[in-house]
């Protein structure tokens, strides 16, 4: 059903991953909770702001108006193993499965005025900036080289990102877009987030190496939105950028889930240098 629904948001040409207004104080959120929602359930969302399930609506005084469709958000809840055999003392094995539960948006009910908007002052260039400089300083073995290239590139086995000069770009939205991007392969180096297989990237072009590439762009996106970025509209217009996905995501229902939880993975070690086993940035329960 998640697969389905990012599917049928390409077929209309939308990026999912590449929502022009989840950047900024303009997340997705639990009306509740007040917490946002993660990048895999910010894909499956339709709009920006506030949401909550029928019943939280009510439970404010909220009416969700009659034949109003809702929108999903997925979650993974920790279930036995089935069929295994333990040792006493030992603790039974678990297994995320994921769940999925039904909210709708606040312009979707009656008798509940929105939060107020609370003013998030943002320096977007400012804030990318400090985003690089702090991680490249907690990683002293990562390098950056900013010089007149004709591509960008990560190398696990230098340890070693390449990125063009600023002004070979359009804007500064795709210069940083593309430095974030790099900066998400190099959390998956193996004395990091150890993702990338054997210590160097998965062969062009293929399965393994596609899902890296989705990591990146997911997880570039989701910085860009912190930052406060605002993302161009070049990328999104690509046909042939969204039919390449389409036909990955059609061939393997489960590819954008493992892609999604990998790049909050990233995003969480770029900014706070978590270990994945330290990650506990998923959400495992209904918010």
């Amino acid at each position: 059903i998640v697969t389905s629904r990012i599917i049928k948001q390409l077929e209309a040409g939308i990026i999912p991953w590449k929502k022009p207004w989840e950047s900024g104080n303009k997340m997705a959120f639990n009306r509740i909770s007040r917490k946002p929602y993660s990048a895999l359930n910010s894909m499956l969302l339709s709009h920006p702001g506030e949401y909550a399930t029928f019943k939280q609506w009510e439970s404010i005084g909220g009416h969700v108006r009659k034949g109003e469709t809702s929108d999903i958000v997925v979650y993974w809840n920790w279930v036995p193993v089935k069929n295994t055999e333990k040792k006493e003392d030992e603790e039974v094995p678990m297994k995320p499965v994921l769940r999925y539960y039904n909210v709708f948006h606040i312009s979707q009910v009656d008798g509940v005025e929105p939060l107020a908007e609370e003013e998030i002052e943002l320096e977007p260039l400012e804030e990318a900036e400090k985003v690089k400089d702090t991680y490249l300083s907690r990683e002293p073995s990562l390098t950056l080289r900013i010089e007149h290239s004709d591509k960008a590139f990560y190398s696990p086995h230098q340890d070693c990102i390449v990125v063009p000069r600023l002004d070979q770009y359009m804007d500064a939205a795709e210069y940083y877009g593309t430095m974030f991007h790099e900066m998400v392969h190099s959390t998956g180096h193996k004395s990091r987030l150890d993702r990338l297989e054997t210590g160097v990237a998965a062969a062009f072009g293929g399965t393994e190496y596609s899902k890296e590439e989705l990591v990146a762009e997911s997880g570039s996106a989701m910085i860009l939105g912190r930052t406060g970025i605002e993302t161009s509209d070049t990328i999104r217009n690509n046909a042939g950028y969204i039919q390449s996905w389409l036909a990955l995501l059609k061939n393997d229902s489960k590819f954008i889930v493992s892609a999604a939880r990998k790049a909050e993975k990233a995003v969480e070690y770029i900014y706070n240098g978590k270990t994945e086993k330290e990650n506990k940035n998923v959400e495992t329960r209904k918010e």
